[in-house]
């Protein structure tokens, strides 16, 4: 029997939960920077100020709870937890590809997040390949209306199509098209890779097509190679992802080659971010916003509670950051230079 979409998304959930997908060789490079500690700060820790902008939304916390599921009944369970501490501290929030929503829009509501979280930065989502599979501005529109969403991401995994199951691997002809809808929605168009990453030749070819923001997306956390390789129908596949298990560009490497060429460019890193230290050297490092989504997952899947606490220990890590750099908000942060490249 041919897998469906829904199970599809059951088997994502339970892979990346389960089974060891994380990239082992490659990592997110963030390794390689370290900031420099103010040992005298000149700051009372009680008026540290976490707050940023994003698309002209006040954010409590400079995250993102990334993009991640949708089309079953633990992916409404998972994202009505993830939508509640969204909402209680101040995150924005997307949610995994809304494909499934098209084709059947009786599972919408496994991805309501408005009725739980209607003040939040909230981000829909479509794989950019379906414009190229009968998907266009109308398919789009669609699920930011549904979502009532204030952006919607067409996410990029050129890689993941070709491990995955009867994958479409037909990107051909997709920059036009993304043009089209960045033209035609009243919200803007984000773009993000799912694990692997965007270099800045491929950001600044985005931005002229009307793109509003990225998110890099880098390679060092959860490999969509290696979770594909687990769904395996054929030896062939399972191989494929395994050789290309630890593909892609790290994360850190992203931030730097986009932010130089784009210095503003609203951009978003994710990709293997794990804690508050590697949040504030993704921002110290150019980004605006910061996204993790398997350390979100973890949490969301055991409780609402545990997705509270999970945030908690993230505010209190860059809290601490911010403190001993000695900066008293995420905007001086961003611009202090504390954090240095460690010698190769």
């Amino acid at each position: 029997m041919i897998p469906t979409t829904q199970t599809r998304k059951a088997d994502h959930i339970r892979i990346c939960l389960e089974e060891d997908v994380q990239c082992r060789q490659q990592t997110t490079g963030f390794e390689h920077y370290r900031f420099s500690h103010a040992c005298l700060p000149e700051l009372d820790y009680e008026e540290l100020d976490l707050k940023t902008t994003f698309f002209g939304k006040t954010l409590g916390l400079p995250l993102l709870i990334s993009s991640m599921t949708g089309g079953t009944a633990q992916a409404q369970e998972i994202n009505r937890n993830l939508a509640i501490a969204a909402q209680t501290y101040g995150l924005a929030m997307g949610v995994g590809s809304q494909r499934i929503m098209v084709e059947r829009p009786e599972l919408g509501e496994t991805f309501d997040v408005r009725s739980h979280a209607p003040d939040i930065l909230l981000f829909a989502n479509l794989g950019a390949v379906q414009l190229n599979y009968s998907y266009g501005v109308e398919q789009c529109r669609e699920v930011v209306d549904r979502l009532a969403a204030d952006a919607l991401i067409l996410h990029l995994n050129p890689l993941q199509e070709c491990i995955q199951p009867r994958g479409d691997k037909n990107f051909k002809g997709l920059l036009p098209k993304i043009a089209e809808v960045c033209q035609g929605l009243p919200v803007p168009v984000i773009v993000k890779e799912v694990g692997n990453g965007i270099s800045g030749a491929m950001a600044q070819k985005l931005l002229n097509a009307g793109v509003a923001a990225i998110d890099v997306a880098g390679a060092g956390g959860t490999s969509w190679a290696k979770v594909e390789s687990e769904r395996a129908e054929t030896p062939l596949q399972r191989q494929l992802g395994r050789t290309f298990a630890d593909w892609g560009i790290p994360t850190a490497d992203c931030l730097v080659s986009v932010r130089r060429l784009l210095p503003q460019l609203p951009l978003i890193a994710s990709g293997g971010i794990r804690d508050g230290l590697e949040v504030a050297k993704a921002l110290s490092l150019g980004a605006d916003l910061v996204g993790l989504a398997f350390p979100f997952l973890q949490a969301a899947a055991i409780s609402e509670t545990a997705v509270g606490e999970l945030v908690q220990r993230l505010e209190a890590e860059i809290a601490t950051v911010l403190f001993c750099t000695g900066n008293r908000t995420v905007a001086d942060l961003k611009q202090s230079q504390m954090l240095r490249r460690l010698k190769d």
